[in-house]
């Protein structure tokens, strides 16, 4: 019944709504130049949690990007918020799907010289970012079903691969799946600007990026990074602090009533650009 009333709600506000009805929903507040934090209440309700959607809006002309990985120097696992806190970032959020080993990225990863993953999978986006040349963006989602992934190969360092959920057309590449569950993502608008985007309440992707695609964000594309307990966000900087993680506890009343952060082996983080 539940599945009936959100396919409905999502109906009617997607047929019945303009889009830019939900502009006042985002009150962005400006960390400083180039990153902007906001949280915004779903347009469609979670069964569980506050329906919130945590949103970090990052410059990559005033940020670089990092990436994280356990394996690189035989690290142990460790919370979002430890990576970042260990590793001098201001920010970050899972780096992918990670195998059974607890290490591996599900899909290609590649740091300058080290490898995590040598192998690129079906899944169809890789987030490329620490550029060789000017020649291509600094920070960019590459889609390899539109885009040359031989000839972007070596135009940057670091890439983490993992599934795809909106196109370069813009569209929902994800089927209509039932399971609901946390969710963290990296997106790109059409201004250049790199997303981190975190859901504590639980939605099927596939609900999620039509609720993304009803929000004023200007999405380009976007990939799914980790879902359900794993799935992390941490920020810290100028006296703003932010954690959310996929995993959350309930009273007997059903209400929640604390979050606990799971350890990951990768994470992309931003540090401010020198």
């Amino acid at each position: 019944m539940r599945r009936i009333y959100l396919k409905l709600a999502l109906y009617i506000i997607c047929t019945l709504s303009p889009v830019h009805s939900f502009a006042q929903k985002i009150a962005w507040q400006k960390i400083d130049d180039g990153l902007l934090f906001a949280e915004v209440v779903s347009p469609v309700k979670s069964d569980y949690g506050d329906s919130k959607i945590t949103l970090l809006k990052i410059d990559p002309k005033y940020f670089d990007f990092r990436l994280i990985s356990a394996k690189e120097k035989h690290e142990d696992n460790k919370s979002v918020k430890e990576w970042v806190k260990s590793k001098g970032l201001i920010a970050g959020i899972n780096g992918g799907l990670f195998q059974g080993d607890d290490k591996t990225n599900v899909g290609y990863m590649k740091n300058f010289s080290f490898v995590n993953n040598g192998h690129v999978n079906k899944n169809n986006t890789i987030a490329a970012f620490n550029r060789k040349d000017a020649t291509v963006p600094e920070f960019q989602i590459i889609d390899l079903q539109c885009q040359n992934w031989n000839e972007l190969k070596d135009k940057y360092n670091s890439f983490s691969q993992c599934i795809r959920m909106i196109d370069c057309s813009q569209k929902s590449t994800w089927s209509n799946q039932p399971d609901e569950f946390s969710m963290a993502v990296i997106a790109t608008d059409k201004h250049g600007n790199a997303l981190f985007i975190f859901t504590q309440s639980p939605y099927s992707v596939y609900n999620f990026i039509k609720i993304l695609k009803l929000l004023p964000l200007e999405i380009y594309n976007a990939m799914y990074l980790e879902g359900s307990v794993p799935a992390s966000f941490y920020l810290n900087y100028k006296g703003i602090e932010v954690e959310r993680s996929g995993g959350f506890d309930f009273d007997l009343t059903g209400s929640q009533v604390k979050g606990f952060a799971s350890s990951v082996p990768n994470v992309i983080g931003i540090v401010r650009k020198k």
